[in-house]
């Protein structure tokens, strides 16, 4: 399932995953797409553009098949949807 395009010039979405343990640079090709950064406090970011639910789900299989545990995953400047703010009854 794709998102719709975004409307009224609203950034897409970026998804930024973080791990456990640190990854060399060397597998920044296998997350295509993804930028790698090892941070301060021993875990790993993984940030890139938000992307579909089957293209997500395989990135979390790569970083399963590495062995690694995820932390978090965030979505920042998620995109806008029209918004329907009616009460619900």
């Amino acid at each position: 399932m794709t998102h719709p395009p975004a409307h009224g010039g609203a950034e897409p979405g970026r998804y930024e995953i973080r791990l456990h343990g640190q990854l060399d640079q060397r597998w920044s090709d296998w997350f295509e797409g993804f930028t790698l950064t090892n941070e301060s406090d021993g875990t790993t970011t993984l940030a890139g553009p938000e992307i579909d639910q089957a293209a997500l789900h395989g990135l979390l299989r790569r970083v399963g098949d590495l062995g690694l545990t995820l932390i978090s995953l965030n979505v920042t400047n998620p995109r806008k949807e029209e918004s329907h703010d009616e009460p619900t009854p």
